[in-house]
């Protein structure tokens, strides 16, 4: 049964020389790691920095609901490496993977081009919020039966890249039922989880199933795999650090192997262990974090909706999902593009179509907010205004809502923010 569920390259008994003493060496020293109270005889690592500090990092990240064990962490060159390891580990060329709408346009390349898998896409529309339901994960997976493709699994973000959204309890309990019916696998992509800035608080998946004690009455808890990444909640996308989670040995064995085309240098690892190590930091450092991204967001939000564009109520994330459709000349796709050559050549505003995000209804828009300047977001505002009120299409009066955001933005203008990262997609 493990064979089935994993692809051939995981279960694959080929030689990848891993066997060597070179790798046989760092299996040794996780075995028995020195310590200069508790194992003094223990042998001394000289090179890699140990996984424990991003294993506990990860589980303050999360609220210290669920505990991270070192052991089953597998480091990759960024959270992209991540993926497409996992895709490799999962599935065969021409299976498939079920992702909601709307998702990360580069999950197209990185969990497809070279792995051969499939995306069978998840439709989630507007009237439920973009959620997850029951109803689309079955449409789905029936969709897939019908292109003749095996579905190996679900892939989600969470929190959403682009919706800004963080799952509920009743989307991830969807997903879990569906995978014990389907015997499928989740792969959950938490990348954003440390930016989480607003109610509701941020679930895991992996705190759902402890919750339900599933991890001790199904074989759930070995088809469940995280993919995580210091690039946006610390802020270093050059240092391409992610890592795999898992509790499956043979997924957690392939990985490793596979780490080796895109290893993690042992000074960056040296480096981000001194840093994680300061707890007093990284606590201060999300705190304020989450804090200057929070009021970034309403300095958007509410600057758009001062010019009658409505954005989707998030709570996370480095972007907001914008409601265009009511400025589109043509209610199509065609026309979302036309509308969207007008804001890069005519407004001077490089923002994400939706349908780039394979979302299902034309006229929404991704809009980063976190790697702009104070002074170059009221310029964006204003270029929309300019372009905006000729259409006629602003909202004639303000409401109550739109009065308080007049009043945050004149109290925000008084701050000047650099946050100390970018959000720049090709470095996850």
């Amino acid at each position: 049964m493990q064979k089935m569920l994993l692809s051939e390259k995981a279960t694959s008994n080929s030689s990848h020389g891993q066997d060597s003493s070179y790798f046989l060496g760092w299996q040794e020293y996780e075995k028995n790691p020195y310590h200069d109270v508790h194992n003094p005889t223990g042998i001394i690592q000289m090179g890699l920095a140990e996984n424990q500090v991003l294993a506990e990092f990860m589980a303050e990240i999360r609220g210290n609901k669920v505990r991270f064990e070192a052991n089953k962490i597998v480091l990759t060159a960024g959270s992209t490496s991540a993926n497409e390891t996992l895709m490799f580990c999962l599935a065969e060329p021409g299976q498939a993977f079920l992702v909601p709408t709307p998702y990360y346009p580069g999950f197209d390349r990185d969990l497809k081009w070279r792995t051969g898998v499939e995306i069978v896409p998840i439709h989630c529309s507007s009237s439920d919020g973009f959620r997850l339901t029951e109803s689309a994960l079955e449409d789905s997976y029936q969709q897939a039966q019908k292109l003749k493709l095996r579905v190996k699994g679900v892939l989600i973000t969470n929190p959403s890249n682009p919706l800004g959204t963080t799952m509920t309890k009743k989307e991830l309990n969807y997903l879990i039922n569906f995978s014990l019916a389907k015997r499928i696998h989740i792969v959950s992509d938490e990348i954003f989880s440390g930016t989480v800035f607003d109610s509701p608080q941020y679930t895991t998946i992996t705190e759902l199933v402890v919750e339900r004690k599933l991890n001790r009455t199904t074989d759930i808890w070995n088809r469940i795999h995280i993919v995580y990444s210091l690039s946006k909640d610390l802020g270093l996308p050059g240092f391409r650090v992610g890592l795999i989670y898992s509790n499956n040995e043979k997924l957690l064995s392939a990985a490793t192997k596979m780490s080796s085309f895109g290893l993690v240098s042992s000074q960056t690892q040296f480096f981000l262990s001194k840093i994680l190590a300061d707890r007093k930091f990284t606590r201060n450092y999300i705190r304020t974090n989450k804090k200057r991204i929070r009021e970034r967001k309403e300095m958007l939000v509410c600057g758009l909706l001062n010019v009658g564009i409505k954005c989707l109520e998030s709570n996370a994330g480095l972007f907001c999902w914008a409601d265009m459709r009511h400025l589109l000349g043509d209610n199509s796709f065609e026309g979302e593009m036309e509308l969207w050559k007008k804001i890069v050549y005519e407004v001077g505003l490089n923002i994400s179509p939706g349908s780039s995000c394979h979302c299902v209804e034309p006229g929404w828009f991704r809009i980063c907010f976190a790697n702009v300047s104070k002074e170059a977001l009221s310029v964006s505002m204003n270029r929309i205004k300019a372009f905006v009120e000729p259409m006629g299409r602003v909202a004639n009066g303000l409401n109550q809502g739109e009065v308080v955001c007049n009043w945050r933005m004149r109290s925000l203008s008084k701050w000047v923010l650099q946050l100390s990262f970018c959000d720049r997609e090709a470095d996850r």
